[in-house]
């Protein structure tokens, strides 16, 4: 007993190796953001700043707020409407049996394999045609790019439970929509946190099609921490603040959510 307890102790030091390894680039973001300009040079890298001072992360608030806002105004309702779009796909393919349903469902699936790039001109084409651009454009085009992953996670869910459940409604008289309504929406919490966060952090950390589909006016933060560095000299400090910055929001969705992610996936939401 005692040995086994020792070999699940030495489990712990490549975990610890990795997190530290993993952790480092954060470390030197974080003390990057508090240093002067002229303390920022390969040789004082790793070096702790002389003094805790915020204005460069003042500075870098002041460039990227209107961003930031951007970002909230594209991702928030970009998450949500996927998601709610998912959770009925989910519901129709796992709970409701048609002709042809078994055919759909690797077709929606099919589009989490489509790289970006492959469907960038056509989609830049469409989105003029139809007079979508901006962020409403953006947050279109990651609300269909997530369908096929929260459809495959509510998918997935639903068929785990019980078909005595729905069968029990269908007795009282309830109809495929009451069912969906009062019976599986409200036990769908798990699902809904998984997929609200993986679609948050995917849409928030997107920058191909941010750069493509908005212009200056509405960037997200994205684009424009990548061009608040200057072609000729780079505040690398104020650059560090505005990537803390900017990493901040998907940073605090895991710390405070996290937990429940876990109990989303144990729970059955994205398997097989």
């Amino acid at each position: 007993m005692r040995s086994l307890r020792l070999s699940k102790n030495w489990l712990y030091l490549p975990l610890i190796g990795m997190a530290i390894f993993y952790l480092i680039p954060m470390y030197v973001m974080i003390i990057t953001g508090f240093k002067a300009f002229d303390e920022i040079s390969l040789k004082t890298m790793w070096d702790l700043p002389r003094g805790i001072a915020f204005d460069n992360y003042m500075e870098a608030f002041a460039k990227l707020s209107p961003s930031l806002w951007n970002s909230f105004l594209m991702v928030i309702p970009a998450a949500l409407i996927s998601s709610a779009l998912g959770s009925l796909n989910g519901f129709v393919l796992a709970k409701w049996k048609f002709r042809g349903a078994d055919v759909i469902f690797p077709f929606i699936l099919f589009g989490m394999f489509i790289p970006y790039q492959s469907i960038l001109i056509p989609l830049v084409q469409f989105m003029n045609a139809a007079g979508i651009t901006g962020l409403p454009g953006l947050a279109m085009a990651h609300i269909i790019y997530g369908i096929p992953i929260t459809t495959l996670t509510f998918r997935n869910y639903y068929a785990s439970l019980p078909q005595e459940l729905l069968e029990a409604a269908k007795i009282d008289g309830a109809s495929m929509l009451g069912i969906y309504r009062y019976i599986l929406l409200p036990i769908s919490l798990p699902s809904f946190v998984v997929v609200l966060i993986w679609q948050f952090t995917s849409a928030w950390n997107d920058f191909l099609f941010a750069v493509v589909l908005t212009s200056n006016t509405d960037w997200p933060i994205t684009v424009a921490l990548n061009n608040m560095a200057g072609s000729q000299i780079i505040a690398w400090n104020v650059q560090m603040a505005g990537s803390l910055l900017a990493a901040l929001p998907t940073l605090l969705v895991y710390i405070f959510l996290g937990r429940y992610f876990l109990r989303g996936l144990l729970a059955g939401s994205l398997k097989g």
